[in-house]
């Protein structure tokens, strides 16, 4: 059977439903006829007032690209047979000078990606069919609008004409005619303009590269209907690919291989006067979660307008009580009762009332902040619609640390300058600028900035992924700002009608004061409460508690449950007993990575100095001893810290030379002596003492003196730091404490190595409980973060209780980059060029997660008790937990700030490695 590249949906004029199920749910039909394809289908298979059309598929438009934007054989065919199909249906053919059929072209991809790819409405209309029009309407104003708006958006999205010439036109007509709104131009004020706008189209089309649209040579406006449906079916195609869309996919962790689907659909109008309408809503507030029908509408408006922030939109609660719209509304709030009960979920709808009848023009699962997902989920599963497991695989995993990003201090003392909505809930403080160029530039120098706009556009997006927060004076809750803002998680005030901004002279004016804002200037703003203020408000972070505590101790009942699969366990890489105890705060059960090189910095590091850099045996062990005491002192207050949980703690890993001063500064301080005249026997001791730094220096240190290594060249070492482990123990538990450590050896490569240091390890916990009548069972493992051990970990796991992946040095190592020298060097160009796939040292490669599945299958056949985790940086990461799960780990561990994710991620992954979520009926 031949590949079917269009399906249609809707009813026509006879009633008669002609939708082709382009899979069994929606979820299957999503991949091939796009989100916004499917759900048409969907609404249109319940009953809803869905404008018909057909969708082509995103299957179609990864093939076209793939051909060097060149049509397969028949695809053209299949698209005439399903416009003649539409025209037949409709009883009226596109571009016809009577009664001319109007459709819209749009893009819809698997996934939502609201603003990033291109839209063409009102398509069909020509100098001869908008008489058609106007016959058909009575309405001449209503045709010329429509009419001039197609020509604009052509221009623009199809052929690339910069939009600001047609806005510079319609400001000088605005001008000429002594009028502030667009709806103020007459009829013959709008005819003008589209004969404008059609000469911008000629003077700025290349009739060269373009000659579909040249006549006589020279690019001349299209007049063919079907040449102009098959050039807005490209271009929407070729919106894929655009920057902004692209930068979309990579923030939002989507394949750039699906495509995008197109959907053509037949045009109905808000904009035929005043019991005509178009919006956007939400069956519940997408910003926080309650329970309210959310949105915004424009009277006499095409969709377009309201996410442009083109007018103030109203609010849709009063959508019921504008005349001539009740009946409309009150259907309206029926269908978002109808949409919630089939879909179980907050639902996203634009719609348009044409004259006084509504018509659903798309729904999709509704983008919300990290707030609203929590509360929208538990009210759901309250309600009885889904289950727990559902409702914990509702609230994306990165969401939650919107949650966890800073808040204004309650205490802080701070005079608001302006309001404006409260568009996107958190709080961001940095310089205003007021391009995406500027803010990338200040992200680029790590500095915080708040990027300000009268309303941002597509085109914003890399500028709003850099900032910290976005600030408008201009659109409501529905608009791309606030879209946008609440679906990556940065603060958002918009509409702040009280500034005035000039762009160009970079300033901003304050309405009702004397304040002018400058670039560079710093501002905060509270996106939960639409707060702008002068200044730096001080931040601070939030507890975990209410509805994200509720939904973290559903996720944990999950990941703990043994019934439902293997428990999955989150714990933390702390280094003291202050990240210690903000782990455990944080739900972490444990410390999986304690860096015991992390203790010997600031005023310490003279004492490794000492040690390291001694050349009589009295020196070494005066600085051992004082070492001693110190580590002693950490563990009891980590162990205290976790009382009652597992802290690992890894022996010394780093190679010495890390701990010293770099010769070549001391080098020039030893020159600096010799000029000062100092005495030969100084001299000498300075000369010594850089003989032995450059002793210390590797030409790889990576790969040199480091790990387990350096324990066995300097066995005092290792005794030392297992002397205090072992001390530090025995003590808490006299007191009554019931410390859990466990000790890991770095860069194990060998079985032989692991022998060595375990012996000496068990040697000393041995002294140390006879010493101090304590019994100890202190287990020792290793990590596995060289390739050679992964491969041989069936031969090393007989010495080891545990094995914990290193996969920061395993990625490094099997890659053969070195993070440091390669993160900005050459992975942004391997990542672009689709080289790697994702950034190895963010997410798991495909190919060390084989290097950990080699290491956990070879440590069980070794030790059917071993207990496996990773507590590199990937520990913290949601696609990657998805991958440990499955590759049969025991537990992740990530930074602190990371456990609530990597707990809620956990258990997502269980659940989805076991079936998925237990769907009610």
């Amino acid at each position: 059977m031949a590949e079917k590249h269009v399906y249609r949906f809707g009813a026509g004029i006879d009633g008669v439903n002609a939708t082709e199920p382009a899979g069994e749910t929606v979820d299957q039909a999503k991949w091939i006829v796009g989100g916004k394809g499917a759900n048409l289908a969907e609404m249109a298979k319940i009953g809803l007032p869905v404008p018909p059309g057909f969708s082509i598929t995103c299957q179609t438009c990864v093939a076209y690209a793939n051909a060097g934007n060149t049509w397969a054989d028949g695809v053209l065919d299949e698209i005439d047979a399903a416009r003649e199909n539409l025209e037949e249906r409709m009883g009226k053919k596109l571009g016809d000078p009577k009664d001319p059929l109007l459709v819209s072209v749009r893009s819809g991809a698997p996934f939502s990606m609201p603003g990033m790819m291109d839209t063409v409405l009102n398509l069909g209309l020509n100098d001869v069919s908008v008489n058609g029009l106007i016959e058909q309407t009575g309405n001449e104003r209503f045709a010329w609008d429509s009419y001039r708006r197609f020509v604009q958006m052509f221009s623009n999205v199809v052929m690339g004409v910069d939009g600001d010439f047609f806005e510079d036109a319609i400001n000088e007509k605005k001008a000429e005619k002594g009028v502030k709104l667009d709806t103020e131009l007459t009829a013959e004020d709008l005819k003008e303009l589209t004969q404008t706008f059609k000469q911008i189209f000629a003077v700025n089309v290349d009739s060269q590269a373009h000659p579909e649209v040249t006549v006589d040579g020279c690019a001349a406006f299209p007049q063919d209907p079907k040449l102009q449906l098959r050039l807005a079916i490209e271009a929407v195609f070729g919106s894929w690919m655009n920057e902004r869309a692209i930068i979309y996919r990579k923030q939002n962790k989507i394949s750039d291989d699906l495509g995008t689907a197109v959907n053509v659909q037949v045009m109905v109008f808000g904009n035929k006067g005043e019991t005509s309408a178009t919006g956007v809503a939400f069956t519940r507030n997408p910003a926080d979660g309650t329970k309210e029908f959310y949105g915004d509408f424009l009277v006499n408006a095409q969709g377009e307008d309201v996410v442009a922030g083109i007018r103030n939109t109203e609010p849709i609660a009063d959508l019921k009580t504008v005349p001539g719209l009740e009946e409309a509304g009150k259907q309206l709030d029926e269908i978002f009762v109808k949409l919630e009960e089939h879909y179980h979920d907050m639902m996203d709808i634009e719609f348009t009332i044409e004259q006084g009848k509504l018509w659903m023009l798309q729904t999709r699962v509704g983008k919300r902040t990290a707030m609203a997902a929590l509360a929208i989920a538990m009210q759901f599963e309250a309600e009885g619609a889904i289950s727990r497991e559902e409702a914990v695989m509702r609230v994306a995993p990165d969401q939650l640390d919107q949650l966890l990003h800073p808040q204004f201090d309650p205490k802080a003392d701070f005079k608001v300058l302006t309001k404006g909505m409260n568009a996107s809930p958190g709080a961001a403080v940095g310089k205003v600028v007021f391009s995406a160029e500027e803010a990338v530039h200040c992200a680029n120098k790590d500095q915080p900035c708040i990027l300000v706009r009268w309303e941002t556009t597509p085109d914003d997006l890399k500028g709003m992924v850099a900032a910290e927060g976005i600030l408008t004076s201009h659109g409501g809750k529905t608009s791309h700002a606030a879209v946008i803002a609440r679906g990556m998680g940065a603060p958002c005030v918009c509409g702040a009608e009280a500034l005035k901004i000039d762009a160009k002279a970079k300033e901003v004016t304050v309405s009702g004061t004397d304040v002018v804002l400058h670039e560079g200037d710093i501002i905060s703003i509270n996106g939960t409460t639409g707060d702008v203020i002068l200044g730096a408000v001080p931040l601070v972070r939030p507890e975990l508690t209410g509805d994200l505590e509720t939904i973290l101790e559903w996720a944990d009942e999950i990941r703990r449950d043994a019934s439902r699969g293997r428990i999955f366990g989150v714990r933390a890489n702390a280094d003291n007993p202050e990240d210690a105890q903000l782990s455990r705060d944080f739900g972490a059960e444990g410390i999986g990575l304690d860096r015991t090189e992390h203790m010997f910095l600031g005023d310490r590091k003279e004492i490794i100095q000492s040690f390291i850099l001694a050349d009589r045996t009295g020196a070494k062990q005066q600085a051992l001893g004082q070492l001693l005491k110190v580590q002693t002192d950490d563990f009891l207050g980590m162990f205290k810290a976790m009382d009652g949980k597992t802290v690992i703690v890894r022996l010394l890993d780093p190679p010495l030379h890390e701990f010293l001063d770099n010769p070549r500064d001391y080098a020039v301080e030893l020159a600096h002596a010799e000029d000062r005249g100092e005495s030969d026997i100084q001299l000498k001791a300075r000369r010594d003492l850089l003989a032995r730094l450059d002793s210390f220096q590797e030409a790889n240190p990576m790969l040199g003196l480091r790990g387990c290594r350096l324990g066995i060249v300097y066995p005092e070492l290792t005794e030392m730091q297992v002397r205090a482990i072992a001390s530090a123990t025995a003590h808490l538990k006299k007191r009554g404490f019931d410390p859990k450590p466990e000790i890991m050896v770095p860069l194990i490569g060998t079985v032989e190595e692991l022998k060595v240091v375990r012996e000496q390890i068990e040697g000393v916990i041995a002294g140390v409980s006879e010493q101090t009548g304590v019994e100890l069972h202190i287990p020792v493992g290793c990590m596995i973060e060289i390739p050679r051990a992964a491969v041989t970990a069936d031969e090393i796991g007989k010495y080891a209780d545990f094995f914990s992946f290193g996969t920061n040095d395993l990625t490094q190592m099997g890659f053969g980059y070195s993070r440091d020298d390669v993160e900005s060097a050459f992975i942004p160009l391997y990542l672009n060029k689709k080289i790697l796939k994702a950034n190895p040292f963010e997410t798991l490669d495909p190919g060390i997660a084989k290097l950990v599945k080699l290491g956990v299958e070879g440590g069980h056949q070794a030790n059917e008790k071993i207990v496996c985790g990773v507590c590199g940086e990937t520990g913290g990461d949601p696609d990657s937990i998805q991958m440990y799960y499955d590759l049969g780990l025991d537990y992740v561990s990530c930074s602190p700030y990371r456990v609530p994710i990597a707990r809620l991620a956990a258990a997502q992954a269980k659940i989805k490695s076991n079936g998925g979520a237990q769907k009610l009926a």
